[in-house]
């Protein structure tokens, strides 16, 4: 339980402390992936047996085997992902090309679309193009995978941690959010620490290294640049942080 202080400004406030992550059970949090097929499977590998893993998003993009690393994580039964701000951009592309596609493709869609053997788009392919490729897309993906896709929740938890992909709003209590802010993020998230003991654990922003301090689990360590993946493995023992 915390407590506010209120004093003279003279008198600076006290830091929120938090208590040790109480997670109900051990699981393991996978930060982005981004296309990277060989650091996930090795990964996973790394991490302990029979216990769930949930990806904090961002499967997709960037990295040059995204339909490897979704078909992957769909038919993995120890593995779930919650939806990052790529796949809601795929999303995006496959509801409204035309509007919604070049931001797609500025940010990663043109490697996702090789991927699914769709090539000759470039970041200014003009609207027919985008329609087609569009098509194209969700004849490779299929029902099923896109009906998966979209059905990727914002937020998991269990005891004390929360697990996001861009962080929350800290003066929010995390059932109250909307969606979007999971997804995209929120200016103060990195700013404010949170008052209500859960501990965040977040991928999105790219760290040198996993850091946990106020509150925030960081570990999305630019796997399609750096070759580092990373994971925190959750135990009642506490956090340890695995990289590949």
């Amino acid at each position: 339980m915390f407590s506010k202080f209120f004093g003279n400004r003279k008198t600076p406030m006290p830091e929120i402390t938090f208590d040790p992550v109480q997670p109900e059970s051990a699981f393991c949090v996978i930060g982005d992936v981004h296309g990277r097929i060989d650091l996930l499977t090795t990964l996973v590998e790394a991490l302990p047996k029979e216990t769930s893993i949930i990806c904090v998003g961002d499967l997709i993009d960037r990295g040059d085997h995204s339909r490897d690393v979704l078909s992957y994580v769909m038919g993995h039964d120890s593995i779930t992902s919650l939806m990052g701000n790529h796949e809601q951009l795929m999303l995006n592309f496959l509801k409204s090309p035309e509007t919604q596609g070049r931001r797609w493709l500025r940010n990663g869609g043109l490697q996702t679309l090789a991927s699914f053997g769709i090539a000759g788009m470039t970041e200014t392919s003009g609207a027919e193009a985008l329609l087609n490729a569009r098509d194209s897309l969700y004849d490779a993906m299929g029902d099923q995978m896109v009906a998966w896709l979209a059905g990727l929740e914002c937020i998991a938890w269990s005891g004390n941690v929360a697990v996001v992909h861009a962080g929350a709003d800290p003066s929010t209590p995390l059932e109250d959010h909307d969606p979007d802010t999971f997804i995209w993020g929120h200016p103060d998230f990195c700013k404010t620490q949170r008052a209500d003991g859960f501990w965040i654990v977040h991928g999105h922003t790219i760290v040198d290294h996993p850091k946990m301090r106020d509150g925030r689990i960081s570990i999305d360590t630019g796997a399609y640049a750096t070759g580092q993946l990373t994971a925190a493995v959750f135990t009642p023992d506490g956090v340890e942080f695995i990289s590949t």
